[in-house]
């Protein structure tokens, strides 16, 4: 066929399956994830994303744990906390304020660092840590900590001196901070408290009677300030603090419980599930389509070897066999491919071929080929096989969801890529994690929406290459 006549076929094709509701519906959700796919690739390189996910060097220390995406406040109608970081390498910024004053006749330095900030939300926020960078060379500084409420009440938090250069106060777990804010909220309500309250909600609350209980506390709204004074030791020395106060909504696809941001697994499924599906349908279906026709052409001995195999393959229990190899050597994505392509080497898909092709090798031009003088490799790949492709082309594209399901299936079970972001492998999370008893839904259905998204946009174009091969099936 000519280039011209190529091009002409394609597009009558293409002009068809658009002819049809599920055909349009299939194309736009394909283009869709093919170019969240290629977009994905280039924003976030290969090696990038892997870092990412396993969050070497800390890298989401600052994002709150188990945060749901920020659309979700405009769901519940309520105005959910956000992060807000604070730092004062940033001083001379809005809000931040920072001085070293040395002492005279000493070597030892003051320092100050004050943090204003506006807190107007309908909850309290999920944690509050405090990241120091600190330079000295024989004493650790001392330094005090307090928070000053709307209305002027200031709340003493900690007195604390320095563990290491880069320490990390984690005020939400710390016992001293906790006693200390029981024991103000027990002057506050006028008795003495017994119960400890969670410290990001203490900091945070109104101050009245109903510190008293957890059930009661209220959000109090307002301008804050977290001051840091305390004592240098060494004219070099310096400190700086970052003050994070973790919030419960975070970018457009949340958290999960090592604060990694869903989006990565999100995105990069994309392309792991497209290539994966698309690569294991059509590798089967070649061999398949092969395998049969060379079945279906030379018939007798070779048809009878090829049908025994097939029929052995129908009745190994294909999944459990899969898991006990994953269970057993832990694959990577590829090889996982690679083993589900073997086992489908002789599946049922070459009866229902071999079945065409046995019709077809009687056909005419058949005979007129082998008059001619033609090879049976010209006959098979030339004059066989396309006239069966057709038929062929839908289950194709149909079949690539149920090998994308496959992969995130044995990634549920925790028996996939124990390093790639996939649908499937944020999923097993979420079961091991809790995520539906939490009420976290959002970690469970971004992932199973975006594979239901998949299976539409294939299932869809093969209903509609299938009613284009097959007219039975065309819409009225």
């Amino acid at each position: 066929m000519s280039s011209a006549g190529m091009e002409y076929s394609l597009k009558g094709i293409l002009r068809e399956v658009l002819s049809y509701k599920s055909g349009l519906f299939g194309i736009l959700l394909l283009i869709f994830l093919v170019v969240l796919s290629i977009v994905t690739i280039i924003a976030i390189p290969y090696n990038t994303a892997i870092n990412l996910w396993r969050g070497e060097e800390g890298i989401w220390l600052e994002n709150p744990k188990n945060a749901q995406p920020v659309w979700v406040k405009y769901i519940v109608g309520k105005n959910l906390p956000e992060n807000i970081v604070l730092d004062s390498k940033k001083a001379g910024m809005i809000g931040i304020t920072k001085a070293l004053t040395e002492i005279p006749g000493t070597d030892f330095k003051k320092v100050y660092m004050e943090f204003t900030f506006t807190y107007d939300y309908d909850d309290f926020p999920s944690e509050v840590n405090i990241f120091f960078d600190a330079k000295y060379t024989k004493n650790a500084p001392i330094l005090k900590i307090y928070i000053i409420k709307p209305g002027g009440i200031k709340v003493d938090l900690i007195n604390y001196i320095l563990r290491k250069p880069d320490d990390i106060l984690y005020l939400s777990i710390n016992p001293i901070v906790s006693q200390n804010l029981l024991i103000h909220a027990s002057s506050v309500v006028g008795k003495q408290l017994e119960e400890e309250l969670p410290i990001e909600m203490a900091l945070f609350a109104v101050e009245d009677e109903s510190l008293a209980n957890v059930g009661t506390l209220k959000v109090l709204k307002g301008v804050y300030k977290i001051v840091i004074e305390g004592t240098l030791f060494g004219k070099e020395s310096d400190v700086d603090a970052k003050v994070v106060i973790y919030g419960k909504v975070w970018g457009w696809a949340g958290t999960d419980h090592m604060r990694r941001d869903l989006g990565i697994a999100l995105l990069w499924g994309t392309p792991v599930a497209m290539s994966f599906g698309l690569t294991a349908s059509l590798m089967i279906t070649i061999l398949h389509l092969s395998i049969a026709t060379i079945s279906g052409y030379y018939g007798g001995w070779v048809d009878s070897l090829i049908q025994r195999l097939t029929e052995i393959y129908m009745i190994i229990p294909f999944l459990p066999f899969l898991i006990m190899i994953a269970t057993f050597y832990k694959l990577d994505i590829w090889i996982l491919l690679a083993v589900i392509i073997v086992l489908s080497i002789f599946g049922g898909g070459i009866k229902s071929t071999r079945a065409l092709v046995m019709q077809i090798r009687e056909y005419p031009y058949i005979e007129a080929a082998k008059v001619y003088g033609a090879s049976n490799l010209r006959i098979i790949f030339l004059y066989i096989i396309p006239k069966i492709l057709p038929p062929v082309i839908p289950g194709l594209i149909g079949a690539v969801p149920g090998y994308v399901f496959l992969e995130a299936g044995l990634s549920f079970l925790g028996l996939g890529d124990p390093y790639l972001p996939t649908w499937g492998k944020v999923i097993n999370d979420a079961y091991n994690n809790g995520a539906l008893y939490k009420g976290y839904y959002y970690w469970v259905l971004e992932p199973a929406f975006m594979l239901i998204l998949t299976a539409f946009a294939f299932s869809f174009l093969g209903f509609a290459l299938d009613k284009i091969v097959n007219p039975k099936l065309r819409e009225v």
